[in-house]
């Protein structure tokens, strides 16, 4: 028998049986210069303009507006929240161009903790992956999201950020998915992101329809 959610009503001995429900758990690839906000009262470009019948959905930690990269939409609140937890220290993984050729005091400074104004990082994963023309390449992992956290600490190591690409969050990767578009995760990504914020395997979303 196929019950329609909605319209059919589901009982057990008597009492109403609310079935579970569906969420939706998205990956899109921020475009710089768009915003991680619902909307935006200049009229700027948002990143919900980019998701096909975007319903009620919400953004898992941010993005500055000149970040692209991995960004994760869901309407699961329960999961967003666990995963935006401090005590969960979900990684994030990016990668940026940055002036200047970081040294490996540089380097050991990101990795053991940056001084910033609100107070020290902690240690981050730090690799240089090459360097031309007065420039260089890092990949970065941290498990905290202050705001422009990263930017901040290559700033205060005296490399400024020229661009900065969000690769990775937890077991996520950003992979070939183009710039601007957006994917409902696969079980496998979502049952690895659950265990990732402590929850055990649920029942898989509904994706873009």
């Amino acid at each position: 028998m196929l019950v329609e959610p909605g319209r059919d009503q589901i009982t057990v001995d008597g009492r109403a049986v609310t079935p579970p429900p569906r969420h939706r758990y998205l990956m899109l690839h921020k475009p710089a210069g768009t915003l991680v906000t619902a909307r935006d009262p200049q009229g700027r470009p948002t990143v919900f303009d980019l998701v096909p019948d975007g319903g009620r959905l919400f953004a898992v930690g941010r993005l500055d507006a000149a970040t692209e990269g991995l960004l994760l939409l869901t309407d699961d609140g329960e999961l967003a929240h666990r995963l935006a937890h401090p005590r969960h220290r979900v990684p994030k993984e990016y990668l940026a161009l940055v002036e200047g050729l970081p040294s490996e005091r540089d380097l050991n400074r990101l990795r053991a903790g940056v001084k910033l104004d609100d107070g020290r990082t902690l240690p981050a994963v730090a690799e240089l992956l090459d360097a031309a023309r007065g420039r260089a390449r890092l990949r970065l992992v941290i498990s905290e999201g202050r705001n422009r956290q990263v930017r901040r600490m290559l700033e205060a190591v005296g490399h400024p950020v020229v661009e900065l690409t969000r690769t990775g969050f937890g077991p996520l990767r950003l992979g070939r998915l183009h710039r601007g578009s957006v994917r409902r995760l696969r079980p496998a990504e979502l049952a690895a992101l659950r265990r990732a914020a402590g929850l055990e395997e649920g029942q898989e979303g509904e994706g873009v329809r």
